[in-house]
C-alpha cells in the first residue's frame, strides 16, 4: 500500500491536473499518481525522460540501463515497468532477464551497455579506465557515456521514489531471476 497520497488524476488540480490531462493523459500509472503530490516531481520525471527521448542511445539501449538499475536497486515497480517498456522497445523476454542478471543479451552492443551500466551502478559512478575503454571498444562514444549516466540518474530517481512510496505495481510482474 502506498505511503504517500495517491492522487486521483480526475480530482487533481492546478499544475498537476494540467500534467495528468496533458503529457500523462492515458498514462495514469501508480508511480505518477504518487508523484502527483508535486508538480515539480512530475515535471522532473517528464523533463528527464523527454530529454532522453532525443538521445543518441536507442530506446532499447536505454531500457537495458533502466533494467540494470531497477534490478540493482531492488525496485520491483521499475523491474515490471521497464520489462514491459523494454519489450515494447524491441527487447526479447530473454534480453530483459539478461539485462537484470548481468547476462549476455545476444547482441554485442547491448551486452556492452549492460556491462557498462552494471559497472556504473556497482561502482557508484567510479568506473575505471578499463570500463570506459571496453564500452568505447564496442562502438560507443563519449556522448553515449554521458547518456548512460543520465539514464541512470532518471532510473535512480524512479527507483528511490518507488522505495519511499512503496508504489503498488500495476503492470505485469516480470519473471523472477
Amino acid at each position: 500500500m502506498a505511503r504517500l497520497n495517491v492522487v486521483d488524476p480526475a480530482a487533481a488540480t492546478g499544475d498537476v491536473k494540467e500534467i495528468f490531462d496533458g503529457p500523462l493523459k492515458g498514462k495514469h500509472l501508480n508511480i505518477f499518481k504518487g508523484m502527483g503530490n508535486s508538480a515539480a516531481a512530475l515535471n522532473f520525471y517528464l523533463n528527464g525522460s523527454g530529454a532522453l527521448g532525443k538521445a543518441s542511445l536507442s530506446a532499447k539501449e536505454q531500457e537495458v540501463v533502466q533494467l540494470v538499475f531497477a534490478q540493482g536497486n531492488n525496485c520491483d515497480y521499475c523491474q515490471a515497468a521497464h520489462t514491459h517498456i523494454g519489450k515494447n522497445a524491441g527487447l526479447t523476454e530473454d534480453q530483459t532477464i539478461a539485462a537484470r542478471t548481468n547476462g549476455d543479451l545476444g547482441d554485442t552492443k547491448l551486452t556492452a551497455i549492460r556491462t557498462f551500466a552494471s559497472a556504473l551502478h556497482e561502482k557508484r559512478g567510479f568506473v575505471s579506465d578499463d570500463d570506459i575503454a571496453a564500452f568505447k571498444g564496442a562502438g560507443y562514444d563519449d556522448g553515449a557515456i554521458a547518456e548512460v549516466v543520465a539514464v541512470s540518474a532518471l532510473a535512480t530517481y524512479t527507483n528511490y521514489f518507488n522505495h519511499v512510496n512503496e508504489t503498488e505495481v500495476d503492470l505485469p510482474i516480470p519473471q523472477s531471476v
